[in-house]
């Protein structure tokens, strides 16, 4: 049997990461990924795939020199976010974290940066076997290796492989990791159970457009908020190069009309509606609303369907939950998605899975990771309080709140508030301080790791 130091399950940038890392520092390495093909990519390649939006300080997070990302990797440089509500505008041209890159963000092509980093990968000696996946993993408890449990791997083409660490990142379909994990846990108790709530997932579709260049917005993400029902549920558009944007949204998995108790409160529902729209429906519901009036949506904003994954269009799962600790014990780390850091608030999370797939690659390496729940929490924990305390506060708002908020939030803004935040935020009123008064609470609720759902002390080996 084939054997080697570290095997990587899913190749989307968590595992890429991971695969690069971990043979930079000299462990014999392998990743495994099934592969899809794509529009705009020659062969196959990983599956994740989001809106592909950047932040200026996510980039600190990926751990990445801006400067070294190649430049046919981003479509368009950011100088601000706009936020709709039903009846109200917000514009956030700084995130208020500091960054050494100079701008708000930047779009960029997803499929060109997941083959950079397979790119990395391969020149740092990893072996990236694209278009085998993972039917299996069995893990030996009682292995006589001194370095602990090793794991044996059965391939999609019936190969079977040894590896004395591994690392799980095959996104948030985990299609190995659920019952990779359920091995430790004990009867009656399953990790599905905190990683695949219903509650707790999403579909995300987006639908690649060009837009006549008197509408295209250039240099700003715009999303809708309020206008269509469900937690964390709302439109999008992101800028690309030329005149074509990404235009899509994000909605729970399951969700019924009967579950809506307003539904005349939303743009997108219409009185005649029996069932919630496909997100197919809600994206021409959007552009008809915004441009209607003076533009044939099919014709004048037509499909670029040599884009994306199938014909100008993508349909792809988000699981916004909050994230587990690794079996450690066990020699397995999980990485990016398939841990539960992406976050259906914020439009996936490419940024957290880089940076955890380092780590676990590098401490998989060098035979460390027993300090992979540690570390992580470390570099990430921030942004993830972030995101769950956000969350965690907007999750029962209708559109009303969502116009209160923007207002609250541009009063905050406002230059003759003053500079402190605080300043800001009592001189903005009531609802400002509320509003910073339940963050707050949220962010305090999560301290010292309590974000964390399934703890590194609850797997049994």
């Amino acid at each position: 049997m084939e054997r080697v130091d570290v095997a990587i399950v899913g190749g989307g940038p968590a595992g890429a990461c991971a695969a690069e890392r971990a043979a930079a520092h000299g462990a014999e390495t392998v990743l495994f990924e099934q592969g899809v093909p794509r529009e705009d990519r020659d062969g196959l390649g990983p599956d994740s795939t989001d809106a592909a939006g950047m932040l200026d300080y996510w980039i600190d997070i990926m751990d990445f020199d801006y400067r070294e990302i190649p430049d046919d990797v981003i479509l368009r440089e950011l100088d601000a976010t706009e936020f709709v509500g039903p009846s109200s505008r917000l514009e956030l041209a700084t995130t208020g974290i500091d960054t050494d890159y100079p701008r708000f963000g930047y779009t960029f092509h997803r499929a060109r940066m997941d083959d950079w980093l397979h790119e990395r990968a391969t020149d740092a000696g990893a072996d990236l076997r694209v278009g085998t996946g993972v039917k299996s993993l069995e893990t030996d408890l009682r292995a006589s290796s001194p370095k602990g449990p090793t794991h044996t791997l059965t391939l999609s083409d019936g190969d079977r492989l040894e590896a004395q660490y591994v690392v799980l990142a095959d996104g948030p379909q985990r299609r190995i990791t659920l019952e990779a994990l359920d091995q430790f846990t004990p009867p009656g108790r399953s990790v599905s159970d905190h990683l695949s709530p219903p509650e707790a997932n999403h579909i995300a579709y987006q639908e690649y457009r060009e837009f006549p260049p008197e509408l295209f917005e250039e240099n700003r993400l715009k999303f809708w908020w309020g206008y269509m029902p469900g937690e964390t549920a709302y439109p999008w558009v992101f800028p690309n190069d030329g005149t074509v944007a990404r235009v899509g949204l994000t909605m729970p998995i399951g969700m019924d009309l009967e579950d809506v108790s307003n539904p005349g409160a939303y743009a997108l529902l219409e009185p005649t509606d029996d069932q919630l729209p496909s997100g197919a429906e809600y994206v021409r519901r959007l552009l008809e609303l915004e441009y209607g009036d003076e533009y044939d949506i099919e014709t004048d904003i037509p499909i670029v369907e040599d884009r994306g994954k199938s014909k100008g269009t993508e349909t792809y799962p988000i699981s916004s939950t909050r994230p587990i600790d690794s079996p450690v014990g066990a020699n397995i780390a999980v990485a990016g998605g398939a841990m539960g850091t992406t976050s259906a608030f914020h439009e996936g999370g490419y940024h957290v899975a880089v940076r955890t797939g380092k780590i676990a690659g590098r401490l998989a390496a060098t035979d460390s990771l027993e300090n992979y729940n540690e570390v992580w929490k470390r570099a990430i924990g921030d942004e993830i309080v972030r995101n769950v305390a956000f969350a965690d506060i907007v999750a029962e708002y209708e559109p009303d709140d969502w116009d209160r908020a923007f207002e609250t939030v541009a009063d905050m803004q406002s230059p003759e508030r003053g500079n402190a935040i605080l300043d800001r935020t009592y001189a903005a009123g009531i609802g400002a301080t509320k509003l910073l008064a339940a963050y707050k609470r949220r962010k305090f609720s999560y301290r010292d790791g309590r974000y964390v759902q399934l703890t590194e002390d609850e797997y049994f080996y």
